[in-house]
């Protein structure tokens, strides 16, 4: 049925599944990526999973899954690269993009690709399935235990701290602090 790279593992336990839930799971992680797979097996998806985005953009050309659960993060490129692979392989996909370092401007970057969800890691199988099935309706439903302003802001500064090399001055200018409020902001603990 489906001829895909060597990477790629496709997990079929039972042949009854219906064959309208395919779903191609992408994350670098492999042991995170076997757990989803499992689980998601369970819950009635046929599941091809890829290590990376080259892999996975050649098998969503073939396999054109109707679902699909992608890292944004990965060692070989950008997820938003497989979320367009996808989208061009079936323009009814409905992709849910995963990632541990969540920000507004890539969750709008991962809508406007195609996807109609974006969830924080470690989110599980039943977000994910939930995420997938969500109907026609225009936002998810609310979080159970949403981060507070505090911790958002904090994750944020954390986030360009990192992406500016870890250089405390570069990152205070590009987030329009004092140097030495950043510094202590970088000391304290992360807030719940």
């Amino acid at each position: 049925m489906l001829s895909s790279a060597a990477d790629s593992e496709k997990i079929y336990d039972n042949q009854d599944k219906d064959e309208s839930k395919t779903l191609l799971l992408v994350d670098d992680d492999q042991s995170f990526r076997h757990r989803l797979s499992v689980a998601l097996e369970r819950r009635g998806y046929l599941v091809t999973s890829s290590p990376g985005v080259k892999d996975a953009s050649n098998v969503a050309k073939e396999l054109k899954p109707k679902f699909a659960v992608v890292d944004l993060r990965m060692p070989d490129g950008n997820g938003l690269d497989v979320v367009r692979a996808v989208r061009d392989s079936n323009p009814y996909a409905r992709i849910i993009v995963l990632t541990g370092y969540g920000n507004i401007a890539t969750a709008v970057a991962a809508v406007k690709n195609g996807a109609i969800d974006y969830l924080a890691k470690p989110a599980d199988a039943d977000e994910i399935d939930a995420a997938l099935n969500m109907g026609e309706r225009v936002l998810p439903p609310p979080p159970e235990n949403p981060m507070s302003a505090d911790r958002v802001k904090w994750e944020h500064i954390q986030r360009v701290f990192e992406q500016c090399d870890r250089n405390v001055s570069e990152t205070a200018r590009r987030l329009g602090m004092h140097r030495r409020t950043l510094q202590r902001i970088l000391a304290k603990y992360s807030p719940n």
